[in-house]
This record gives C-alpha cells, sequence and structure tokens, in this order.
C-alpha cells in the first residue's frame, strides 16, 4: 500500500506542476522569460538541499527531458520563420550562429582559466557551453513582451537563435571526447561538422516536406493533426541523432519547411506547440533545479559571476560587433543584438552533458553554467525592453489584439475559415477593405448568423468570418486589430492585393507600411496616377515607392479603377530612382 500511495503522491504533485505551468501563461506575458526561474527556484527547495529533501541525480533523465524540450522549441521556431525572412538575414545570422560562437568561447576561456584554475581546454569548454543563445527565451521574449523590432534585427535575433544551438552542441561533444579520449585530428573534427551539418539538412529538408504532405493528404481528425505535428519532428530529430546527424538542426529545418506550406490548421498546430514548449520549459526547469546543489553555489559565485559579466560584457557584444561588420548594421543595433543574447535552459543542458559522461570537474561546468543563466535571464531577461526602446530599436505595441480563429475545411487545403470579433479601433471597420485573397463570408451578430449581405455591413461588436489561405490568414491581424502602421511593407499583403481607385494614401500607409514622404493622405491612388500621369493613363502603368510598386490594373476613361500592390523588383529600381521618388515625394514635384 505504501508503494501504491506513493505513486498517487507523485501522480498528485505533477498534476499540480502541469496545472500551476498551465495557468502561469497567464502573467507569463506580463513578467516574461524570468517567471521560469520561479520553477527553477521550485525544483531546488524541493530538492535535497531544500525543504522538500528530494534526492535527484538522474542526469540521463535530464538530458533527456532537456533534448526532447529543446527539439520542439526549435520546431515551432521554424514554423514561425517565414523563407523570405530567413534568406534575408541568413548571412548576418548564420555567421552570428558559427563565428559568433567560436569567437564568444575563445573570449570567456581565459577567463574561465583565471578564476577557476581550470586547464585551457577545460576553460574553452566552459566557454562553449555558454556561447549559444537560447531559443527558447529569445523566441519567448520576442514574441510576449509586446515589442516591434525593426524588421530585420528581430529576424537576426530569432535566426541566430534557432540556428546557434547545433554548433554549440557540436563543439561541446567534441572538446568532451578530447579531454575523455585525447586529441583529436583537425580533419576528423572538420569531417563530423560537416557530417552533421549536411546530413542535419537533408534530414531536416525531407522531414519537413513529408510532415506537410501528411498534414495536407492524410485524414487525420482535426485534433490529431497538431500532436502528429509534434511527435513527427521529434522522430525527425532522434533518428537524425542515430545517423549521427545534427538532430537540431533538422528539426528546424524541418519546421521551417512546415510553416512555409500551405497545410491543414497551421494556427492550431502554433497554439499547441505554445502550450506544450511553455509546459516543456518548465518542466526542464524543474529538473535543473532539483539537479543543481545550492549549498555549491556560495564558494563559486564570485568566479562565475565574473564568468557571466565578461560573457554580457565582453565576449557577446564582441563577437556581434565583429562578426556583424559586413552586414550594414548601426552601431544600436549591434548594441541591441549583444544584449539580447540570452542564455537559458540550453546553457544547463550543455552543462549536463560533463556530468552525464562523469568527466573531471563536472560540477564545476553546471554550477557556472547554472550561475550564467539565472544571470542572464534577471539582467538582460527583464531590461531587453527597456534596452529596445532606449535604443530606439523598437515600439510597443499596443496590448489590444484580440485572437483570430482558424478553422479546416475538410477536402480541399487551398482555404480555411479564419474568424475575428469586429472591434473599435480596427481598419477593417474604419477602413472598409481587405486583401483580395480574404473573403467576406459568414457574420454573426447578436446570435444570428447571416450572409454578408444579409447584414447590410458590419458593425462593432460583430464576428466576421472569411476564407483565406492558411499561410496568409496570420497577416489578417492587421485589419482587426488595434495596431500601429507596419514599419515596412509586409509581404504577405502585397503580391495579388488590389484596391480601388477611391482608397487614400493614409489607409495605404496604415495598413501596409507604403510611406508616402509629404503627400496628403486624404489623396487618393486615382488622383495619384492622375497627378503623376494626367489623362494617359494607362493599366499597368507604375509608381514606385521605396520596395512596393503601384500599378493600374483597371483604368476607364483614363480614370483608375483598381490598382495592384506588389514588391518592387529591387534589381529593377535603381538607387537613384528610389532616391528620386523620395525626394519627389518629399517636395511635390511632378515626373
Amino acid at each position: 500500500m505504501e508503494a501504491l500511495d506513493s505513486v498517487s503522491i507523485l501522480i498528485f504533485f505533477s498534476a499540480l506542476l502541469v496545472l500551476v505551468g498551465i495557468l502561469s501563461s497567464l502573467i507569463a506575458l506580463r513578467f516574461g522569460a524570468p517567471l521560469l526561474l520561479i520553477f527553477l527556484l521550485v525544483g531546488m527547495l524541493a530538492g535535497e538541499s531544500g525543504p522538500g529533501g528530494i534526492r535527484f541525480d538522474d542526469v540521463r533523465l535530464t538530458y533527456m527531458v532537456g533534448s526532447v524540450a529543446l527539439a520542439l522549441i526549435l520546431f515551432d521556431g521554424g514554423l514561425r520563420t517565414r523563407f523570405a525572412t530567413f534568406r534575408n538575414v541568413m548571412a548576418p545570422a548564420g555567421t552570428l550562429a558559427t563565428a559568433g560562437v567560436v569567437v564568444t568561447s575563445l573570449l570567456v576561456a581565459p577567463v574561465a582559466v583565471l578564476v577557476l584554475h581550470l586547464s585551457w581546454l577545460e576553460g574553452l569548454l566552459l566557454g562553449t557551453i555558454v556561447a549559444s543563445t537560447d531559443a527558447a527565451a529569445v523566441f519567448f521574449l520576442m514574441h510576449s513582451r509586446g515589442l516591434r523590432l525593426r524588421p530585420r534585427v528581430g529576424a537576426t535575433i530569432e535566426v541566430e537563435s534557432g540556428t546557434n544551438d547545433p554548433i554549440a552542441i557540436f563543439l561541446t561533444i567534441v572538446l568532451v571526447e578530447i579531454l575523455l579520449g585525447g586529441q583529436k585530428p583537425p580533419i576528423e573534427v572538420v569531417s563530423m561538422l560537416a557530417r552533421q551539418a549536411v546530413f542535419g539538412t537533408i534530414l531536416g529538408v525531407a522531414g519537413g516536406i513529408a510532415i506537410a504532405f501528411v498534414m495536407n493528404r492524410a485524414a487525420l481528425p482535426q485534433g490529431l493533426i497538431a500532436p502528429f505535428a509534434a511527435t513527427a519532428a521529434l522522430v525527425i530529430f532522434g533518428f537524425s541523432a542515430v545517423l549521427g546527424a545534427s538532430g537540431f538542426l533538422a528539426v528546424y529545418l524541418a519546421g521551417l519547411l512546415v510553416g512555409n506550406r500551405s497545410s491543414r490548421t497551421q494556427g492550431t498546430v502554433l497554439d499547441f506547440l505554445d502550450a506544450v514548449t511553455w509546459l516543456g520549459q518548465i518542466l526542464m526547469f524543474v529538473l535543473l533545479g532539483l539537479l543543481a546543489w545550492p549549498d555549491r553555489v556560495p564558494g563559486i559565485l564570485l568566479p562565475a559571476l565574473a564568468v557571466a559579466l565578461t560573457l554580457m560584457l565582453i565576449a557577446r557584444p564582441a563577437a556581434v560587433f565583429l562578426c556583424l561588420v559586413p552586414f550594414g548594421f548601426s552601431f544600436r543595433e549591434k548594441l541591441f543584438i549583444s544584449w539580447v543574447g540570452l542564455r537559458g535552459a540550453v546553457g544547463i543542458f550543455l552543462a549536463s552533458i560533463p556530468l552525464l559522461v562523469e568527466l573531471p570537474n563536472a560540477h564545476i561546468f553546471f554550477d557556472v553554467g547554472f550561475v550564467v543563466v539565472v544571470t542572464s535571464l534577471l539582467v538582460q531577461g527583464w531590461s531587453v525592453a527597456f534596452a529596445a526602446r532606449q535604443l530606439r530599436i523598437a515600439k510597443r505595441r499596443p496590448e489590444t489584439f484580440r485572437p483570430r480563429v482558424e478553422l479546416a475545411l475538410p477536402g480541399q487545403v487551398a482555404q480555411e475559415l479564419v474568424g475575428y470579433p469586429v472591434v473599435s479601433g480596427s481598419p477593417f471597420l474604419r477602413r472598409g477593405i481587405t486583401p483580395s485573397w480574404a473573403k467576406l463570408t459568414l457574420v454573426v451578430r447578436d446570435q444570428q448568423v447571416m450572409t454578408p449581405e444579409e447584414a447590410r455591413g458590419i458593425h462593432e461588436g460583430d464576428h466576421v468570418y472569411l476564407l483565406a489561405p492558411p499561410d496568409k490568414a496570420q497577416a489578417l491581424d492587421r485589419f482587426f486589430a488595434d495596431l500601429p502602421p507596419p514599419s515596412s511593407p509586409d509581404p504577405r499583403l502585397l503580391g495579388d492585393f488590389f484596391v480601388g481607385g477611391d482608397v487614400t494614401l493614409g489607409a495605404l500607409t496604415e495598413l501596409y507600411g507604403v510611406e508616402f514622404p509629404g503627400a496628403d493622405r486624404d489623396r487618393t491612388v486615382a488622383d495619384l496616377f492622375a497627378e503623376r500621369f494626367g489623362r494617359k493613363v494607362q493599366p499597368g502603368a507604375t509608381i514606385t515607392i521605396g520596395a512596393v510598386a503601384l500599378v493600374t490594373h483597371r483604368v476607364k476613361d483614363g480614370s483608375v479603377l483598381t490598382v495592384g500592390l506588389q514588391l518592387a523588383e529591387q534589381e529593377a529600381v535603381s538607387w537613384w530612382t528610389r532616391m528620386s521618388d523620395r525626394v519627389e515625394w518629399a517636395f511635390g514635384r511632378r515626373r
């Protein structure tokens, strides 16, 4: 009976922990990643050095849980990254994810050797353990702190954090193997890295295509699609690791492929992964807290803080400024990228590898990694929003967005039903326009379901449902939320989108981020073309404004009826043309 009672107690406390984790998500947006430190503290208090007195030393279980949680976090990060974003920042983010990790490790190593009395190889191992930014902390902060970062800065930070884990894990394992078994020839190290990268890429791309194919073609019940995607991601991760490839790189690329292909209930998958990754982080921090030895921390606190400060104030900034030299980032942008390089559970996860293989001095790596992560989350995690605003890298986004509802339509994958409440400040209510790829289908008013014709207009408090492609559904948020104008044009809102000639320039600025310096915001698009071309305007006439081209679509008797918006071809638009356009708009001149 005692055994049954212990099982019941374990079930009770485990369920209670999950319940607390779910409820904690309600305040996570306010406190951000540092809220996870509470669960770290819970683990420490429950451990053998705390009041709980639970003896826990299962490093293998901690490593396994950390691997699963990190794999799902990277898969989720890949799902949320657009191909266009990935391509635009692949060079700077890739440089930070590779050379940046190496530079950071090299700069931390001498301090570790000096203050911890380690060998140079052990110092380099410690530098590598704390060198990579934590994808979980970065993704969470970027999506939860209510900030609108400059697109290139935000994308670089997110892609770097999603891709630097493989190189950090690889270097950690290589250094551990050298410390255990002696030197390895450089050619062997290079071939191992190449094999992990190449096979990880192949398996990730193939796995992503396979997941998207099954999600679109297999008749899975709607409730099983999200669990299928998450489980398939873990299959890709585990299979890649078994074959000696980088499972972390593979699972990130798989998410990137799935997220950029039209698939059923993509919003449902993202919502499911939000919950799973949050609970996974909580479980990982509790286990890491159980595995920590608080009685050892005071003796190593000062040297560990020296390593943490060196990392935050010297090594990370030096790596960022050095790696981003060729890519045209401003000083303030580099400074912000340096500061937002958070360390999270990945650092402690990597520090558990020496414990797992029983490396000499393994407890030093774990304890220092523990202090570095806590310091980073406390200092950088809570100050990232302040730093972004002080450096003028971001503006706060008003917290007025109402969640959308996405419903898959069985039998096809090209369209889904997307629902929104109509709020007073939404551009849809004030401007009355939507993208051409979204079709208003249903209106719910006072518990009654009506067609748009029966509704005879849309009013505040209505709920509207539109047909839209799954990969563009998220772009509709701007029409139904009281958000500031975008800082730059969103490619998802352009392409095949058309507006009437009576739409004002102010509406285009508000909805699509198309800036018209010096122009009257109340002037219509038709007036704009009439001023530029007179009565000779023809279909296909184009006005280029920065990165956006306005192209006449339908013209009657010299009057513009509809205009298409598309991203301008960068090769066709010279620097001189773009500058001329800006000058012309600023001074109101005609061509």
